[in-house]
C-alpha cells in the first residue's frame, strides 16, 4: 500500500532536534526521513513550515511566509504548507504568500492556532483565507495541545474552526491532530461540516517502545476510539506522522490499528489527494 505523509516537520527548530535526539530518536535530516520513507513506501510527505528567529517557536518575529529550513535541500519526496506568523501579514508579506503559494511545492496553508494567540475566525486570517480560495488550497490548522508551554490552549480548541468553516464553505480545512485531547468536539466539527478533515498526527512522542506502552494501556486512547466511532465517516481522516516526533513505521502500524482495514487505503492515501489536489502532480 503507498502512504503519504500529511504532517510532517523538516525545519531548524531547537524542540524539534532535541525530542528527535532524546525522545524519538530519529535521525532528523534529508536522509534520516528519506530512510524511514524507503522502509515504509511512503511516497510523498507534506511539511508544515514553521521557523524561529530569536525566541524559539512560536516566535514573532518569523516572516510569512515561514517554510521548510532544516537543510539548504528540501528532498523532492516532501512538500510544503508554508507557514502563517499572523503578526507578519503586512502588503509585502502577503505578496510574498501569493508567490509562494503560486510554486508546485505548496500545496495549502499551515496556521498554528494556539501558537499565535488569535482565533482561527480572528479578521486577522481573513486575506489568508482569500489567498487559499484563490490559489484552491487547503488551510491546515493546529488543533489541540501545543508543543510549547508559551502556546494559548484555548485558541487551539477544535470548536473554533466550525465558524470558519461555515463562513468558508469554498475552502478545504483540516484539523491536525484532531484537537486531541478535545477529539470528539473535533468529530463534531468533522461530523457537522462538509470542508472539514482532520490529520491523526502527533498523537504520541517517542519510541517504537513508547507507541506499544500507550496503544497498550487500558484506557489511554479511549477518547480517540471513541471519536473515531462518533464521526462515523473514516473517509474525513488523514495519516501523518509529525515526524520527528515518532519513527514513521511504528507510527504507521499504531494508525492501522485504529482505522478498520477497509478504510486503510482512504485513511493512508486516497483522502490525502482530495485534501491536497496539487499532490497528484508529484505521483
Amino acid at each position: 500500500m503507498k502512504i503519504i505523509d500529511a504532517h510532517l516537520h523538516f525545519s531548524n527548530i531547537n524542540s524539534f532536534k532535541e525530542t528527535a535526539e532524546s525522545l524519538s530518536h530519529v535521525e532528523y535530516s534529508s536522509s534520516g526521513i528519506l530512510s524511514e520513507y524507503e522502509q515504509s513506501n511512503v511516497v510523498l510527505g507534506i511539511g508544515m513550515g514553521v521557523t524561529e528567529v530569536n525566541e524559539g517557536f512560536p516566535d514573532r518575529e518569523g516572516e510569512t511566509p515561514m517554510g521548510l529550513d532544516l537543510e539548504s535541500t528540501v528532498p523532492s519526496k516532501i512538500l510544503c504548507c508554508p507557514g502563517i506568523n499572523p503578526y507578519k501579514l503586512e502588503k509585502d508579506n502577503l505578496k510574498k504568500l501569493d508567490v509562494t503559494l503560486s510554486k508546485p511545492e505548496s500545496v495549502g496553508i499551515k496556521i498554528y492556532l494556539g501558537y499565535y494567540p488569535f482565533y482561527a475566525y480572528d479578521d486577522v486570517y481573513k486575506p489568508v483565507y482569500e489567498m487559499a480560495e484563490k490559489h484552491q488550497l487547503p488551510v491546515v490548522f493546529h488543533t489541540g495541545d501545543t508543543y510549547s508551554e508559551r502556546g494559548l490552549l484555548k485558541y487551539s480548541h477544535p470548536l473554533t474552526v466550525d465558524e470558519v468553516a461555515v463562513f468558508n464553505r469554498n475552502i478545504t480545512f483540516m484539523m491536525a491532530h484532531l484537537g486531541d485531547p478535545w477529539v470528539l468536539d473535533g468529530a463534531e466539527v468533522l461530523y457537522k461540516n462538509p470542508n472539514v478533515y482532520a490529520d491523526l498526527s502527533g498523537l504520541i512522542v517517542g519510541t517504537r517502545s513508547d507507541i506499544s506502552r500507550y496503544d497498550n494501556s487500558e484506557r489511554f486512547f479511549d477518547h480517540l476510539r471513541h471519536a473515531l466511532a462518533f464521526t462515523d465517516n473514516y473517509k474525513k481522516f488523514l495519516f501523518g506522522t509529525d515526524w520527528p516526533l515518532v519513527p514513521v513505521k511504528p507510527y504507521i502500524e499504531f494508525v492501522k490499528g485504529l482505522i478498520p482495514q477497509e478504510y486503510h487505503e482512504d485513511v493512508f492515501y486516497n483522502t490525502a489527494l482530495k485534501v491536497f489536489p496539487k499532490l497528484k502532480k508529484f505521483l
